[in-house]
C-alpha cells in the first residue's frame, strides 16, 4: 500500500495508455452491441466486461506469489497505483483554487467544469467553491479510500473489482433513457461496494476536523441525500471544515433543490485547500492504522511461532 501510494505521489495519473481509459472504450464497444434497457442484460453485460479483468488480476497475482514475493509486492502496488487518483484530485482541485484566490472566474469555471457535471457557467464564485469542495470530498472517498479499502480486503484483485465497478457506475448508473434500466446493476453494484468505505471516509473526515459539528451533520443531514454513499461523505466533510455545501444547483439548464450539507460559511478558495488537507491527511491515517495492523498481525505470528 505504501509503495502504490508512493508511485501515486511521484508519477501521478498516467498520461497516456491509462488501463481505466482502454477498460473503458472496451465496455463502450461491449455496450453498443449487447445493449437492451433490461436489468437482467445490465447484470450479464456488467459481469462480461468486469469478472474476466478480475480473474486475470488474481490469476497473476497467485502466480507471482508462489515465484516471488518481491514480484507479488511490485504487482499489487501497479495495480493499486492504476487504481487511485490521489495526486490527481488535487491536481485538478487546485486548477480551480488558484483562479478563485485570483478573481478569474471564468477560468475556475472552466476549471471545475472538468470534475463535475452540473452548467458550471451559470455559478458564481461561491457556488464554483462549493461544486470543487463537494468534488475533493465525494472523490476522496470514491478514487482515494475506496480503492485503498478494498486493496487491504482482497489485495489487487479487489482494487480491480472497484475501480472497473466504479468506472462502469459512471458510464452507466445515470438514470437516462438508454440506462433506465441497463444501468440499475451498475449503479446498485457500485452502492454496495462503496457502502463500507465511504461511512469509514466520514468518520475519517469527523475524526480529522470539527468532530462533533461534522458527526451532527452526518446524523441529520445525510439521510435527506439521494446518495446513499456521497450524502454521509459529503455532510460529514462539510461538517468537520465547517462550511455550507449542497443546495440549489444547475443541471442540463435547470436549477435543481439540493439539500444542504454541512454548517458555516459559504465555500471560497480555502474551502477546496481544507477539503484537500482533509483528504490528505485521511490518507496519512488509513496508512499509519494499515501498517499499525500489519505490525501487529506479525508479532502475534511470531509470538505463536515461538
Amino acid at each position: 500500500m505504501l509503495a502504490g501510494m508512493g508511485l501515486d505521489a511521484l508519477l501521478g495519473e498516467p498520461r497516456r495508455a491509462h488501463p481505466l481509459v482502454g477498460f473503458g472504450r472496451m465496455a463502450q464497444a461491449i455496450e453498443r452491441s449487447l445493449h437492451r434497457d433490461a436489468r437482467l442484460r445490465g447484470i450479464l453485460v456488467w459481469c462480461l466486461a468486469v469478472l474476466p479483468a478480475v480473474a486475470l488480476t488474481a490469476f497473476l497475482a497467485h502466480l507471482l506469489a508462489t515465484w516471488s514475493a518481491w514480484a507479488s509486492m511490485v504487482f499489487s502496488a501497479a495495480m493499486l497505483y492504476l487504481a487511485i487518483g490521489h495526486r490527481s484530485l488535487g491536481e485538478h482541485a487546485r486548477t480551480v483554487e488558484a483562479p478563485l484566490l485570483a478573481g478569474d472566474l471564468d477560468a475556475a469555471r472552466s476549471a471545475v467544469a472538468r470534475m463535475v457535471s452540473r452548467d458550471t457557467q451559470a455559478l458564481d464564485a461561491s457556488q464554483v467553491a462549493a461544486a470543487a469542495t463537494e468534488s475533493v470530498l465525494e472523490n476522496g472517498a470514491d478514487a482515494v479510500f475506496g480503492a485503498l479499502f478494498w486493496f487491504a480486503v482482497l489485495g489487487a484483485p479487489g482494487v480491480v473489482l472497484y475501480r472497473l465497478a466504479n468506472t462502469l457506475d459512471a458510464m452507466w448508473g445515470y438514470r437516462t433513457p438508454r440506462h433506465e434500466r441497463f444501468g440499475w446493476a451498475a449503479a446498485r453494484i457500485d452502492d454496495a461496494l462503496n457502502y463500507i468505505p465511504a461511512r469509514l471516509t466520514a468518520l475519517t473526515y469527523a475524526l480529522l476536523g470539527h468532530t462533533r459539528r461534522a458527526l451532527r451533520c452526518w446524523r441529520r443531514q445525510a439521510p435527506l441525500w439521494d446518495s446513499p454513499n456521497a450524502g454521509p461523505v459529503m455532510a460529514a466533510g462539510a461538517g468537520a471544515i465547517g462550511v455550507r455545501l449542497g443546495g440549489a444547483a444547475p443541471y442540463h439548464g435547470c436549477w435543481e433543490d439540493r439539500p444542504v450539507l454541512g454548517e458555516g460559511d459559504a465555500p471560497n478558495a480555502d474551502a477546496i485547500a481544507a477539503a484537500l488537507r482533509l483528504v490528505r491527511h485521511g490518507v496519512w491515517l488509513w496508512l499509519c492504522v494499515t501498517a499499525a495492523a500489519a505490525f501487529a498481525m506479525y508479532w502475534v505470528g511470531g509470538r505463536s511461532h515461538a
